[in-house]
């Protein structure tokens, strides 16, 4: 069973993967936020083109929560409308090896390798039939790619393989990273800007604490990633708490929604006030229908009222399929099992979960690059 799975290549992760919705990387940010906004994915990748198709590769991903991040520059808030002229490029991050091509036949250990040196997504080949040995020029190959979710979520299906490690505590295998990423509930939200940008490259979130540290929530790039990009003007105007009541569960009060656009009128920023405006004029929200859903025992939950959704894609019929979350924090303890810890983190579909003590202090966060490492180190004795 064990070689079994150490046999495995990467086609037999593909299956069922829908084929990626690609830019070139001559677009403009306007034009990468209405791919978004008609997706289903949270990312859209983005393509240095070349007219023979063997040598187009994929250079980056981009996603709202980038726009939202180059929006709040205060020059772009003055003026939104010349920003999202820019071209996609300017919203990629300038380190390599994020994204990496790797071919069907890639292994299993192979990849988690790749993910383990810095890579985030493996841009892997589609394999398709080709009839009469003729594809058409106009046809692109088509591609997918895997994530670190997909890996664990693979892995979890042979979780028994890794007994007895499977079930030893996250405290005891030594994998509670203490270096978060935080900012305190009553700071100005923009103060978070840069740790959101990080987190986003980093695939964690920003934890939202009071002065001795307890977890009160989050600020997520999957959370912001449910908005549309005039979340920039709350981002810049509200505090971390208010922001978190802004994005959460559906949507900001009427109240909020005054206390931003008076701040951007004060502060001269017209064009956001504007675009702002019209945006919650035009049905820039919908209803939600988890409002009434009980929280978990195993997540925080900022207690504020629900409201609907802000902004984001209300206007495509895709975001129904789309996974909406409040600004929980998904949670764990020192004690929880490497099991327990990685079945939580898919379930809600994040890339880490926070660790707490009994009285809700932070302790750190775990997160799936910190489980691959375990998991690496097992194949070694499995081999």
């Amino acid at each position: 069973m064990a070689v079994s799975l150490l046999s495995h290549e990467l086609s037999d992760l593909c299956l069922g993967k829908p084929a990626l919705r690609s830019l070139s990387i001559t677009s403009t940010i306007a034009e990468a936020l209405e791919v978004l906004k008609t997706s289903d994915d949270n990312f859209v990748s983005i393509w240095n083109c070349d007219d023979d198709e063997c040598c187009s590769r994929c250079v980056g991903k981009v996603c709202i929560v980038d726009v939202i991040c180059y929006l709040c520059k205060d020059e772009n808030l003055v003026s939104p409308s010349i920003a999202l002229k820019q071209p996609v490029s300017v919203l990629l991050p300038k380190i390599p090896g994020l994204i990496i091509h790797v071919e069907p036949s890639c292994s299993l250990l192979e990849a988690i390798d790749l993910i383990l040196e810095g890579a985030q997504n493996l841009v892997v080949p589609i394999k398709t039939k080709v009839f009469n040995n003729k594809r058409s020029k106009q046809q692109q190959k088509p591609f997918c790619w895997l994530t670190q979710e997909d890996i664990i979520r693979f892995l979890l299906s042979s979780i028994g393989l890794f007994s007895p490690i499977s079930s030893f505590s996250i405290d005891t295998l030594n994998i509670i990273s203490p270096n978060t990423l935080t900012i305190e509930y009553h700071s100005p939200a923009s103060a978070a800007i840069g740790a959101i940008s990080r987190a986003l490259v980093e695939q964690t979130s920003v934890a939202v604490v009071d002065s001795e540290r307890t977890l009160i929530g989050e600020i997520s790039p999957f959370t912001l990633a449910c908005c549309d990009e005039t979340v920039a003007a709350a981002l810049k105007t509200l505090s971390s708490m208010d922001l978190m009541a802004y994005i959460d569960c559906g949507g900001p009060t009427e109240e909020l929604v005054k206390v931003v656009s008076a701040k951007l009128k004060e502060k001269n920023m017209n064009g956001m006030l504007q675009h702002f405006t019209v945006s919650m004029s035009c049905g820039g929200f919908s209803s939600s229908s988890s409002s009434d859903e009980e929280y978990s025992s195993s997540s925080m939950a900022v207690q504020v009222s629900p409201f609907p959704r802000p902004g984001r894609i209300s206007r495509s019929m895709s975001y129904s399929a789309r996974m909406v979350r409040r600004s929980e924090a998904i949670v764990c303890h020192p004690k929880s099992s490497l099991v327990a810890v990685m079945i939580q983190a898919i379930a809600h579909r994040v890339n880490y979960v926070w660790v707490i003590e009994e009285d809700c202090s932070l302790v750190g966060i775990v997160t799936f690059s910190d489980m691959l490492k375990v998991v690496r180190e097992s194949f070694e004795t499995m081999a």
